[in-house]
């Protein structure tokens, strides 16, 4: 996960960096730099379609992105309290530790105004879950708990995660460009996610790593919402699925709340 990370900060940061190359060209040729430009393909009104255009133009665009890196803090609501009932106290996590991230790689919407859009997004989300004790998240296909065992081992680590197909509807609203060409974003929207797999991974002087792989009864399909908003291209976000972590009768009510900071709006 830390690797796919760094992997996926890298590629921003060259991305970035290509973009912002200074190249010859007559001062005319420099006023166009300092605009924004789309990388994904654009179409007016007229059907005729431009390799490059201001992001501001209206229109419909698609393409391959990388945006909306999300790094946060993950919390369980359990029923509406941020403290575990007894039925769900084995799933005790360290706070600071538990987190969740995400990010876009596919896009396509359209753009009404200067100031609004809408579109459809696609990518992937992981929430990792620091357990306190020193348990074993069972796979069993018994749907009536998540059930587990006590571990003589003292875990260096022992995480519970899950990781999604996010699939978000954004509204997103901006403010005129100040001085510098800069402006504050606001999106909110419906998410949605479909379940790729779950996972325990395990880190202890006896067993060495250990990583197994199962759904772990978390729900198949999840919805909520979430709120984005910042200035230029960082910001904060919060998200929160509606339906329950798992599928499996004694979780029933156990939520997945998220937040922390974004870039790349």
């Amino acid at each position: 996960m830390k690797q796919l990370i760094f992997t996926c900060i890298l590629g921003a940061l060259a991305v970035g960096a290509y973009a912002q190359k200074d190249t010859t060209g007559t001062p005319a040729d420099t006023s166009i730099r300092k605009k924004n430009f789309k990388v994904t393909l654009n179409m007016n009104g007229d059907g005729k379609s431009t390799s490059q255009k201001p992001a501001k133009a209206p229109g419909f665009s698609w393409g391959v992105t990388f945006s909306r890196f999300d790094l946060g803090l993950a919390t369980l609501v359990d029923n509406g309290s941020f403290t575990l009932s007894p039925k769900n106290d084995f799933l005790s996590y360290r706070s600071w530790k538990t987190s969740n991230v995400g990010f876009d790689v596919f896009q396509m919407g359209y753009r009404f105004t200067s100031s609004f859009k809408i579109y459809f997004s696609a990518g992937f989300d992981w929430t990792l879950i620091r357990l306190h004790n020193n348990i074993t998240i069972q796979r069993d296909p018994d749907r009536s708990a998540l059930h587990y065992t006590t571990d003589s081992i003292n875990y260096s680590k022992n995480r519970f995660s899950s990781s999604y197909l996010r699939l978000p509807l954004s509204f997103e609203f901006r403010t005129k460009d100040d001085k510098d060409g800069n402006n504050w974003h606001f999106v909110f929207g419906p998410d949605a996610g479909i379940l790729l797999n779950g996972r325990v991974k395990q880190i202890s002087s006896e067993n060495g790593k250990q990583k197994f792989n199962y759904t772990y009864h978390y729900t198949h399909f999840r919805y909520g919402g979430f709120i984005r908003a910042g200035y230029n291209g960082f910001g904060i976000f919060a998200k929160y699925y509606v339906n329950d972590m798992f599928d499996t009768y004694a979780q029933k009510g156990l939520k997945n709340f998220s937040f922390g900071i974004t870039e790349g709006f």
